[in-house]
């Protein structure tokens, strides 16, 4: 099953089912938010998709007009912001290795190519990120993106501010999570996202990894509810004035990782203020590909999309120019 938030013709915040075909969103009955659908399936002890099933109603709307009249929300929000958490784990796929790595490739002092940092952490995860069931593996790189203000909603542009010196696509699996009243989180599906960074920047030096993620983001339209499937398979994309002038296939889900989802949702949680009651947490699993490697440089206009079978709906941004603002600092 696969959900969808979108503002109805009613003007109303609403969920639905998009139905087998995609032509269809069956509006769930009394639900505004998934958020508010996931903590009524907590305390009733059912399923994400059990409960929405109960509720599905005889109200559709046409996907297709809800797409062109860019009524889509993220698949997950907060009603506050500030408690949804924006995260992400990277170096856990071959294409996304293969970029840091010719970004900082070291040499050794006896002259000989070493392994940078970036395909050592790779490496660590081949051999230590598939732990068997109740082990820990070893830990992935993890970055902070910022709260649910910096997600665009599909169809939504990214606002790319005036100080950036990049702004590159980063097809990835993405992990939708809220934290139960008793601290234990829950995932309720999974997700297409672009996670989107400023590459250039981080190129200059690996320290600044931290700014290049400090960018907006996007992911969905559509959540899929239950496990997601071991082997993803996708295509990524970018269109100028209607041409695409960049595509590339990608491989993600845990047969194409070298980490287990399990072992990357543990390093992530294990840390007691990820687990606050009612937060929710959407967090990235790491690129399959990106545009940056083949010297793309993205341009006012150009529109990013990401599609796999499994998730229905492509997810498109387009990129706008953002002034950013002022960042002086007055004493009080």
């Amino acid at each position: 099953m696969r959900l969808v938030q979108f503002i109805s013709r009613k003007d109303r915040r609403s969920v639905a089912i998009a139905e087998d075909g995609g032509t269809a969103l069956r509006l769930l009955d009394g639900v505004e938010r998934v958020y508010d659908l996931a903590q009524r399936a907590i305390d009733k002890g059912v399923s994400l998709a059990a409960l929405a099933q109960e509720l599905a109603g005889d109200t559709t709307e046409d996907y297709d007009a809800v797409v062109a009249e860019r009524r889509l929300l993220a698949p997950l929000d907060h009603p506050d912001d500030a408690h949804c958490l924006i995260t992400g784990t990277g170096l856990t796929h071959l294409g996304s290795a293969d970029a840091r790595d010719s970004m900082h490739k070291t040499v050794a002092e006896a002259g000989e190519a070493a392994l940078s940092d970036s395909m050592k952490m790779f490496k660590w995860g081949l051999d230590r990120g598939r732990p068997a069931a109740g082990a820990v593996g070893v830990p992935p790189e993890w970055f902070f993106k910022g709260d649910g203000a910096i997600v665009a909603p599909p169809e939504q542009p990214f606002g790319m501010v005036d100080f950036a010196e990049d702004g590159g696509d980063e097809a990835e699996l993405v992990g939708l999570y809220v934290i139960a009243a008793d601290g234990t989180p829950r995932r309720i599906g999974f997700a297409l996202g672009n996670e989107f960074s400023d590459h250039v920047i981080e190129q200059q030096n690996y320290l600044y990894l931290a700014h290049s993620k400090l960018r907006p983001c996007s992911f969905g339209p559509e959540l899929l509810l239950g496990e997601a499937p071991d082997d993803i398979q996708g295509t990524a994309r970018i269109r100028r004035a209607g041409s695409v002038v960049w595509e590339k296939p990608f491989g993600t889900g845990e047969a194409n990782m070298s980490h287990t989802i399990a072992n990357l949702e543990h390093h992530h949680f294990k840390y007691p203020q990820h687990r606050r009651p009612g937060d929710v947490h959407v967090h990235f699993f790491g690129a399959a590909v990106l545009s940056f490697p083949d010297g793309i440089k993205p341009q006012d206009g150009d529109v990013f999309e990401i599609e796999a079978p499994p998730f229905g709906r492509p997810l498109r941004n387009p990129l706008t120019m953002k002034d950013s603002g002022g960042a002086a600092v007055t004493a009080l």
